[in-house]
């Protein structure tokens, strides 16, 4: 399906967001991506992470949580202008398609 495209795009920049703001793990954002009515899975998260990352748009550094190693993604700097960028596109895009 098309859409599914198209959201994978915005499943990016709500993760910018996220990684921006406190910064994101894998099945925490799988939580906050489900609340806004998005479906993914593991299989598919991290390997947008590891892109972003490879990208120069996250870093990542492991932390321990309740006992689990996890690994923490943040915004690089290029992240952060790369999101503020988005903004503009998605504001422009919200006042052109939205009624």
């Amino acid at each position: 399906m098309y859409e599914r495209k198209v959201l994978l795009g915005f499943m990016r920049v709500h993760i910018l967001y996220h990684a921006d703001e406190e910064g994101t793990y894998g099945a925490e954002m799988i939580e906050e991506l489900e609340s806004h009515g998005y479906s993914i899975s593991p299989g598919t998260i991290y390997p947008i992470f590891h892109e972003m990352e490879e990208k120069g748009l996250l870093k990542s550094e492991k932390k321990e949580t309740d006992g689990r190693v996890i690994k923490f993604y943040r915004s690089t700097p290029e992240g952060k202008e790369t999101l503020d960028r988005l903004r503009e596109f998605i504001s422009e895009l919200h006042q052109e398609v939205m009624p």
